[in-house]
């Protein structure tokens, strides 16, 4: 019987983690060790069910050292969650890029693992320790099924008007230049969860999706399928964000190297070094720096402000379009649950799309809540995501179909 699921998320110096009982959807544990193979050794933080976090300094040269360390926590005597680690039924990892070849999650074989290593390439940053999380999980759990689960798969429904770039075909098939989109386990985490909150089958909503946080992109879902999403081949298309441009004049691109930039400065220039940070005039990209710094008068913080909510709004009015129109407005992620300052700078722009804005809502609230008054032709909707729920729903729905 399939029934705990370890949830691993690999990140390049880190390993986030989540333990669920699935009967029920119960989280036994979560937490994270990260600085994985800095100078000046890890830092773990962990914490049983919903209680107080302990946080503690460990020795981790690799991701496998690190998964060691989970294990020793989840099994403690005192603090764990598990009697053994037997008593892991399945494991879900999130996996950044599955390109066009992976279009659901998928049971880790030798053979699609093989197929997922061919991919690095789209992901080289991500994808390596996406890979080693997996090998290690091999090798401490033998024979517990790993479940791959790709913030690429819910954007593969996009039509190919949508998904495809104006440029000569060959280049498509030779090197897999298309829109893919990413943040697709938190669209489809929040899409599923506004359905039910509003008591509508999934297959007949409508939702512009927005997972705002120092990564952002919105998704237009029409039927409960993505039609169109912000993100690109990676995620730094779409709309203004923490440290990256979002869309840019491609000739920008082309200028900055006949000027004599490499390929490795433009790249560090447009997704570490722009969006809010570079605009914002306070050597910060975390919004809530930014909106203090525009509350407190600084005109550059208050100008990255608005650009960043112009982006959001011009997306929204065109996603409205392309799906006929929207039961609702959906906002997700670090800053669209949580920032009532940025959330309004949005709101207050789209009374021509049928949303009535209730401003008292958007400040005392928090979600899941409508931020839009009763009768509101379209409603705004803050839903928080559970990326790691997704992920282990979906690692359970795979192991319990092979048995």
């Amino acid at each position: 019987m399939i029934r705990n699921v370890l949830v691993v998320n690999s990140g390049s110096s880190s390993l986030k983690f989540t333990v669920y009982d699935m009967e029920g959807e119960k989280k036994l544990a979560s937490g994270l060790v990260e600085r994985i193979g800095g100078a000046t050794g890890a830092n773990m933080v962990y914490r049983k069910g919903t209680g107080p976090k302990t946080e503690k300094p460990v020795q981790a040269r690799d991701h496998a050292e690190a998964l060691q360390l989970v294990c020793a926590a989840l099994v403690d005597p005192e603090s764990g969650v598990l009697a053994s680690l037997s008593d892991v039924d399945a494991i879900g990892h999130r996996v950044l890029h599955g390109a066009d070849r992976f279009k659901d999650s998928v049971l880790l074989t030798p053979e699609t693992l093989a197929s997922v290593r061919e991919l690095i390439p789209f992901g080289p940053l991500h994808m390596p320790a996406n890979i080693g999380g997996v090998e290690a999980c091999e090798k401490i759990f033998p024979g517990v099924p790993n479940v791959a689960v790709f913030d690429t798969a819910f954007h593969a429904t996009m039509p190919e008007c949508a998904a495809r770039y104006a440029i000569p075909d060959e280049l498509r098939v030779k090197y897999g230049f298309r829109k893919y989109g990413f943040h697709g386990t938190s669209h489809k985490f929040v899409t599923l969860a506004t359905a039910e909150f509003l008591g509508k089958p999934v297959d007949q909503v409508n939702l512009v999706t927005c997972h705002l946080g120092n990564g952002s992109s919105l998704a237009a879902v029409k039927n409960g399928k993505v039609y169109d999403t912000t993100m690109g081949l990676t995620p730094l298309a779409g709309v203004v964000m923490g440290t990256r441009s979002g869309d840019i004049d491609p000739a920008v691109v082309v200028e900055l190297a006949r000027k004599g930039m490499s390929a490795d400065e433009i790249d560090t220039l447009l997704n570490k070094k722009s969006g809010l940070l570079g605009v914002g005039g306070i050597d910060s990209g975390d919004m809530r720096d930014i909106v203090n710094a525009a509350e407190s008068g600084n005109e550059s913080a208050s100008l990255a402000l608005d650009m960043w909510a112009h982006r959001i709004v011009q997306y929204i009015g065109a996603y409205f379009t392309l799906i006929g129109g929207a039961d609702a407005i959906v906002f997700t992620g670090g800053i669209g649950e949580n920032s009532r300052q940025a959330r309004a700078r949005v709101l207050s722009r789209l009374a021509c799309l049928g949303v009535d804005f209730d401003e008292k809502a958007n400040e005392e609230k928090s979600g899941p809540c409508f931020l839009t008054r009763p009768g509101s032709k379209v409603a705004a909707i803050v839903m928080p995501t559970d990326e790691e729920l997704m992920i282990a729903r979906d690692a359970y729905r795979i192991a319990r179909e092979i048995g």
